[in-house]
């Protein structure tokens, strides 16, 4: 994870900030383990419900309702939200289902992290999808937390 903190703080240094709901703080935890997290991390919010994600995130109501908010559209849009709600760079994002959901139509758990960058020539946006097959709630909570760093982390190897 000094990798991370590494490759934020190269100039011009960057600032995150992180928007939750099927992770449910286990971003947060995972970043605020980093020793001087505080000299780039701005902060985060576990928005759960589709209010909370309205209210807080400017997530938009009609299309989140159409997918119990789990879609690339309201990862991207929690990611953009928490950006803006922390005066942050960068932002990530998690979002999904942690267990079956039949009433949903899911099967298998799955969810969408996105990333969010403010960038001087507007904003970058990119998410993806996890399927999480014969995983228990707390594993999949683990695999999609891994995935929404590791996709951090291969972004600013990229960029930076």
């Amino acid at each position: 994870m000094s990798e991370l903190k590494e490759l934020l703080l190269r100039d011009p240094k960057l600032t995150l900030a992180v928007a939750e709901s099927l992770t449910c703080g286990n971003l947060q935890a995972h970043i605020g383990r980093i020793s001087g997290a505080s000299n780039f991390f701005l902060g985060g919010i576990t928005a759960y419900t589709i209010e909370q994600k309205v209210k807080h995130l400017g997530v938009d109501r009609s299309a989140a309702a159409e997918v119990n908010c789990v879609s690339a559209q309201v990862a991207e849009q929690m990611a953009r939200g928490a950006a803006e709600l922390f005066g942050a760079d960068i932002a990530l994002s998690t979002t999904g289902y942690a267990e079956p959901s039949p009433e949903n139509g899911v099967a298998v758990p799955f969810a969408w992290w996105a990333l969010a960058h403010r960038r001087s020539d507007g904003w970058h946006v990119q998410s993806a999808r996890l399927e999480c097959k014969d995983a228990a709630r707390v594993q999949v909570q683990a695999q999609v937390t891994v995935a929404a760093i590791t996709g951090l982390l291969d972004y600013l190897r990229e960029t930076r």
